[in-house]
């Protein structure tokens, strides 16, 4: 039996709750709120003692980091459709993509979105409160962050990331206009990977991802969002972000039909 442990689809946990639903496996779905800090219970740090979320249980075998899960259940269950290429090179371009969403891509986003939004959810907590919270995470690196995210991050560093995001765009803007797909003609993680990060940068990030400058990536972002399975998981999964989803999807929906008259 599968059971993922999970935040709604975005980010990390959408990567591997798209390659479930694409899949079409069955598995169990856990969902953790991230506002009320359920991936630090001590029942969950028991699963995974780092304490963060995707984590997949196949029958006991506990496997993390979002992007292994994705590889891991390609290698048990190589059945139709195929996320990685068939040839050794293709795989190879595949990871090329999906490790550079896990060591830039990633983090320069996730950084912006710390500064807007997560921070928010301990800002009304006293400082005795916020410790409390605090000593609840194993990592030590993630203590750090969330201080920083209540704090504020410096303006320098802010802007470094602006620097690395609108670097990312660029990249992937140049590849998807001479490319259906990150990896030729195949959908693949690859495109699933960066879908996690790139989905709904045109609404935080309107002025780098709008139609005149990423007409290409617009288009990708769409074709993913109108896969079945894409459709199936936003549908079904429960989510922390669910009023601000469908608020994207209305102004997605409204700027495709304005498109097409």
């Amino acid at each position: 039996m599968l059971t993922l442990y999970s935040f709604g689809p975005g980010a990390n946990s959408l990567k591997p709750l798209l390659a479930l639903y694409e899949k079409g496996l069955e598995f169990k779905s856990v969902f953790l709120n991230p506002a009320k800090f359920e991936h630090h219970s001590d029942w969950f740090k028991k699963i995974n003692p780092n304490g963060q979320v995707p984590v997949l249980d196949h029958d006991g075998k506990i496997v993390t980091e979002s992007t292994v899960i994705c590889e891991y259940l390609e290698d048990e269950f190589p059945t139709s459709p195929a996320l990685r290429p068939a040839d050794s090179y293709g795989r190879a371009q595949m990871r090329v993509w999906t490790k550079w969403v896990d060591e830039y891509f990633c983090w320069c986003v996730s950084t912006i979105g710390w500064h807007r939004m997560v921070g928010n959810m301990v800002r009304h907590l006293n400082d005795e409160e916020f410790e409390k919270m605090v000593e609840r995470i194993p990592l030590k690196e993630q203590q750090v962050k969330w201080r920083r995210a209540r704090a504020g991050f410096p303006k320098e560093m802010l802007e470094e990331e602006m620097r690395k995001i609108a670097y990312s765009v660029k990249r992937l803007e140049a590849r998807l206009a001479v490319s259906l797909w990150l990896v030729g003609e195949q959908y693949t993680l690859a495109d699933i990977c960066n879908f996690a990060i790139a989905n709904g940068m045109e609404f935080g990030f309107p002025e780098l991802v709008n139609a005149k400058d990423t007409p290409a990536l617009l288009a990708w972002i769409r074709r993913i969002n109108e896969r079945p399975a894409c459709r199936l998981m936003f549908e079904r999964q429960p989510s922390e972000w669910k009023e601000r989803r469908q608020a994207q999807q209305a102004q997605t929906q409204a700027q495709g039909q304005a498109a097409n008259r």
